[in-house]
């Protein structure tokens, strides 16, 4: 169908909330996205949609995934991929994704949880796409989000986190949170306190209150943004009001004079002023750049609070913390790992004016590097105050939009950026020449490295290239001409493979669907790019299923099934390590039966509940079992839950009720009874159950749990394949059977932040860095254009290190991508702290020592989205590690800085070694 095609059917359907088939609601939907990309514009409306509801919105519209080819399934409800399409979704159910998680109110009143991940917790859709789909489902609630321009290139993005500010009202200490875009102007602000407060704007004054410090004064009434003003996520601004009398009065009646908290501060120098060692000030010299932008303003540099504090007499530099400023550890991790490098230090520190490059057209008019040293300097003059990197931030955000908002990002790829940033901004080069490259031509490598290494030094120099930068050399050769192809290239750091590691643990939590015994977890590896039959086969090994049994693998969410894995096709990369999975085990004999799904219910009681009725709500995991009647009846049900809960029978169910006994007998007897006669009094509770009343307060409910009707013993169920039914534990239910077994389930896969080391698993740094060496094939995407062939072929490619820099950073390559799935693999590598000599490495023979010492690590605990980055960095002069986590810093052992949390290494060249200390292998450092 042609876009036109689908307009008339948007017209014709799609214009009004008339139902439309599948297919015609997913060729509206997309008519409508492909309609948007053209028009792409700051202040476009954008709505987000939790993921779980679209993508069942995606099976109902596009069908099951295509099957596997050559793939057989046992089980009689395995056979073969249906063809059959999804349910039609309920309404649009945003709760998962908000943070109170109700729908009482709408757009921006609404906080949005933090650390979601577009794609994996929600999808953004066009204002249009909106409309029809709530036209279509309703629900919500509504989260609107503006489309806004960032960075000097103006980068479009949707603005997903709204900047929240804790406004306090110095009159009585109030406090409200307000949220507004980061691209709002103060005037909005203004605007926006005043109407919220019910006061004449000319009477209100706001100030910035970060850290519950007044800026030197208030904030202007401006078209300025919150985002140049400096405003981080969550935090305070000061609301003042003027009386009659001109004096603002504060919460207990005292005048608050309108005038800046702060000693001013004496002029300071852009770059290399103070030059700062261990708090002891030297001479500096002031200078300024003519027309450039920051040429007259410290203060864009600087963010108003952390002003240079001389180290108190005694303390030590460079043990100042970093704060966070809305999910910015992977920044301060980062930062702390290059502020603690010796050679940058000791530059930033100094007087570096003069190579300031503020003409490079790559760089970033040299701000980048004016904001870098300041901040270093602020860590290094700071003692132990933490210092908030708000001016830093802001500078990053607006050269490097990627990194700007508030969410979680990769220290790597800022530690990458910020390497080439400040290379650009002090390239000492200020016309970069053109210059041709040449071929290899069979000439010796000496001379081909030499040569490349000029051309690039011709273009490229600057403190990063002297310290960061080393040289490798690529083979490529043609797989049909033999034709080979070497070349020199410049690298900034190295990106270690882990060796093969394509498993994946996975907890499954097995019910039995006869009810037959507890439900029990069990933890299976298997191929992490396996499909839904090789996890049933793992499990079913596992559980030690019999040769008539089958499993049927389900998701649980919010107490329910969210969907059955009936599909053996599906790869088990779309689901999320945070997920809960279930399998039921079932005769296979009852496959194709009717499927009878229990959703459990509780209510909850507190002291108004006898005021007011208590409120219900969904508990635990759902049992499910398969019954062969077509005609049921409230009777059947009821045996059938009942027989679903035995496992869970209590054993002295009723010994409080009867002083200790039940049913006349003590606790031993009733113990030793129902251990041997436990089939015998199991089939006469069956039995007696045909003839008198329910045992349980049972209801019919549909799939949304919209409605609920009671079911009485003689009640007639209609026939259909799934039935869901709400079972009531009353005090009755709970003195009787233990609902622990079926609470609590666990996740697929928990990452913690504590990451332990686990030797068994263990992988060396050398391992790493043979793989990263390996000859292999380019990949289909990545051939090599062979000017012997004239076409692109699959190349083989080998990388030798040719020449090292003085400071080798090693990139741990831990994140993996897939189209379903973000994966970290947390191995344990065992690196040297000491002596790791790359010497057998190297193609080269210079003369210089290829010896390096640790000095700093970037770590990352925990998972994707959901993870913390700290640092730990090692104090040169002191010989001494210290732990820096955002704000807190603290010394540790040189012995426990190896962990599985390693992700970026920092390794320092060795001068010089006498033959003693050389003798000291990097084998003896690595346990």
């Amino acid at each position: 169908m042609t876009i036109r095609d689908s307009s008339v059917l948007m017209m014709e359907n799609g214009g009004s909330c008339l139902p439309c088939t599948p297919d015609e609601e997913r060729q509206i939907v997309q008519d409508l996205k492909n309609q948007s990309e053209l028009d792409l514009k700051e202040g476009n409306l954008y709505f987000l949609i939790s993921t779980r509801w679209y993508r069942s919105w995606e099976r109902y519209v596009c069908g099951d995934e295509p099957s596997i080819d050559n793939i057989s399934f046992d089980s009689p409800h395995m056979n073969g991929v249906s063809s059959k399409r999804a349910e039609r979704p309920g309404p649009i159910d945003n709760s998962d994704i908000i943070q109170n998680g109700n729908g009482s109110s709408e757009g921006d009143d609404l906080e949005v949880r933090r650390n979601l991940e577009e794609g994996q917790d929600y999808v953004l859709v066009p204002q249009q796409v909106w409309e029809k789909l709530f036209c279509w489902y309703k629900g919500g609630p509504a989260l609107p989000r503006k489309m806004i321009s960032e960075g000097i290139v103006n980068e479009k993005r949707v603005e997903v986190f709204l900047l929240c500010l804790k406004l306090i009202d110095s009159r009585d200490n109030s406090q409200t949170v307000i949220r507004m875009s980061k691209k709002a102007s103060t005037r909005q602000l203004y605007e926006k306190v005043c109407k919220l407060r019910g006061i004449e704007q000319e009477k209100a004054r706001i100030w910035d209150y970060f850290n519950k410090q007044r800026s030197t004064s208030p904030l202007d009434v401006s078209d300025q943004t919150l985002d140049d003003a400096m405003l981080q996520m969550d935090q305070d601004i000061l609301l003042e009001v003027q009386v009659d009398n001109g004096i603002s009065m504060d919460s207990t009646g005292n005048d608050l004079a309108l005038v800046p908290i702060e000693p001013s501060r004496s002029s300071l120098t852009i770059a290399g002023g103070p030059a700062l060692s261990n708090g002891h000030t030297t001479s500096y010299r002031f200078n300024q750049y003519p027309g450039s932008s920051f040429g007259s303003t410290f203060m864009d540099m600087d963010d108003g609070y952390d002003s240079y504090n001389t180290a108190k007499k005694g303390e030590k530099g460079g043990l100042a913390g970093l704060q966070n400023l809305g999910n910015t550890c992977f920044m301060n991790s980062a930062l702390q790992c290059l502020v603690h490098t010796p050679d940058l230090a000791q530059y930033f520190l100094g007087d570096y004016s003069d190579e300031i490059n503020t003409e490079n057209p790559l760089g970033m008019h040299g701000e980048l590097a004016l904001a870098f040293g300041d901040l270093l300097r602020k860590l290094w003059s700071s003692g132990r105050t933490a210092v908030a990197p708000r001016a830093f931030k802001g500078k990053l955000a607006r050269f490097a939009p990627q990194f700007s908002g508030y969410n979680q990002h990769d220290s790597q790829e800022l530690l990458a950026f910020l390497l080439d940033g400040l290379h650009e901004d002090l390239n000492r080069v200020k016309q970069k020449p053109y210059i041709e490259m040449k071929d290899s031509g069979g000439r010796p490598d000496e001379e081909v490295a030499n040569e490349c290494w000029k051309n690039h030094k011709a273009r490229n120099d600057s403190l990063i290239v002297d310290v960061f930068q080393g040289q490798y050399k690529s083979t490529l050769v043609c797989p049909v001409c033999s034709k080979v192809s070497i070349t020199f290239d410049p690298f900034m750091y190295l990106t270690l493979p882990l060796p093969s590691t394509v498993t994946r643990t996975m907890t499954v939590t097995v019910f039995y669907a006869n009810g037959s015994g507890l439900p029990m977890p069990f933890t299976v590896t298997l191929m992490k790019h396996g499909c839904c039959k090789d996890l049933i086969l793992a499990l079913s090994t596992a559980c030690c299923l019999m040769i008539d049994e089958g499993l049927l693998l389900a998701e649980v969410y919010n107490h329910q099934i969210f969907r059955f894995f009936e599909n053996p096709a599906e790869l088990i990369s779309s689901i999320k390590d945070d997920e809960h999975i279930v399998a039921y085990r079932f005769d296979r004999k009852q496959g194709g039966k009717i499927k009878l799904e229990i959703v459990n219910r509780w209510q909850e009681k507190s002291a108004s509940d006898y005021l007011k009725g208590s409120e219900r709500k969904l508990f635990g995991a759902p049992l499910v079992t398969y019954l062969e009647e077509e005609h049921l009846s409230g009777a059947d049900i009821d045996i059938a839950v009942s027989k679903l809960l035995s496992p869970l029978r209590r054993t002295y169910s009723s010994a409080k009720a009867h002083g200790g006994k039940e049913n006349g007998f003590l606790p031993e007897v009733i113990d030793e009874l129902s251990n041997s006669h436990n089939e015998s009094v199991e089939t006469a509770e069956l039995e007696d159950l045909c003839s008198r009343e329910l045992s349980f307060q049972l209801s019919l409910t549909d799939e949304r749990i919209s409605s609920c009707k009671p079911i009485q013993k003689d009640s007639i169920l209609k026939p259909g394949k799934h039935i869901k039914v709400l079972l009531d534990w009353t005090d009755e239910v709970h003195e009787l059977y233990d609902p622990s077994y079926i609470k609590d389930l666990p996740v697929v896969h928990k990452t913690g932040f504590t990451v332990k080391k686990t030797r068994q698993e263990a992988i060396s740094l050398f391992s790493c860095l043979d793989a990263f060496l390996t000859e292999e094939p380019l990949g289909p995407d990545d051939m090599w254009y062979c000017p012997q062939c004239k076409e692109h072929r699959q190349a083989t490619k080998k990388l030798d290190l040719w020449m090292l820099p003085d400071v080798l950073v090693f990139h741990l390559k831990r994140f993996s991508y897939s189209r379903y799935l973000k994966n970290k693999l947390d191995t344990f590598v065992n690196f040297p702290i000491l002596n790791l000599d790359l010497s057998k490495y190297m193609k080269s023979k210079d003369g210089e020592s290829y010896v390096y010492d640790l000095f700093a690590i970037s770590n990352h605990y925990g998972g994707l989205g959901g993870g913390h980055y700290t640092a730990y960095a090692k104090l040169i002069d002191e010989n001494r590690w210290y732990h820096f986590d955002d704000s807190h810093v603290s010394p540790v052992s040189e012995g426990d800085i190896k962990t599985s949390a390693a992700y970026v290494l920092f390794y320092r060249r060795v001068k010089s070694k006498t033959k003693a200390e050389m003798a000291e292998t990097s084998q003896g450092h690595c346990c």
